[in-house]
């Protein structure tokens, strides 16, 4: 592949965070929740593409805040996996683990499932916001999957796919709370820690 303009190349990646590793630090990752080092995690991944709009995930998380963890998956990890955003209070786990490719995406929901059950609550109670980046079809499977689990206020852009036309995207709305990104990082931002109530 040729090399995109818009994101920096590094030399070095750190991976291998898939759900078995990280359901595996369960204790370590429930206690910083409870220690206040974890105050929401993050999903951003789906597909990456040429359009200059796709920074908005770079943006995105650069701009959270320190006690934020993100669970990359899919090609849209290269949009972000090149920051450092250093590790979980004095845990040594990154706050940046990559998940690895689109079929991966079942790594973050067994990892949300868990976290569920450590939490004793639903997925959607969780302190989770999904952002998916939208190119073809691998990020729609991921998509119709999250919303048959039942999964709400999840974001996709960097524009709305094609085949949801108006019609079907307003159901979605009404029953996923589904949205289509911002223009702003740090409105979705707030929207997102204020838990995305439904408009």
């Amino acid at each position: 592949y040729p090399v995109n303009p818009f994101v920096k190349t590094v030399e070095k990646y750190h991976v291998g965070w898939g759900s078995e590793t990280v359901i595996g630090a369960a204790a370590t990752v429930l206690k910083a929740v409870s220690d206040g080092d974890i105050s929401r995690f993050y999903v951003i991944g789906g597909c990456d593409g040429y359009e200059g709009e796709r920074s908005y995930y770079t943006d995105l998380a650069a701009a959270l805040p320190s006690t934020s963890v993100v669970l990359t998956v899919g090609c849209g990890k290269f949009r972000i996996n090149h920051l450092d955003m250093g590790t979980i209070g004095e845990t040594g786990i990154p706050r940046l683990l990559d998940l690895g490719q689109c079929n991966d995406s079942y790594s973050a929901i067994q990892i949300a499932l868990a976290l569920a059950q450590a939490l004793q609550c639903g997925v959607n109670d969780l302190p989770l916001s999904i952002v998916l980046s939208w190119f073809e079809q691998k990020a729609v499977v991921v998509l119709l999957t999250l919303l048959s689990l039942g999964i709400r206020n999840i974001r996709v852009g960097p524009s709305v796919p094609a085949f949801l036309r108006p019609s079907i995207f307003k159901v979605l709305q009404e029953r996923f709370n589904l949205m289509a990104i911002g223009a702003d990082v740090h409105h979705d931002i707030a929207n997102m820690v204020a838990g995305d109530k439904a408009h």
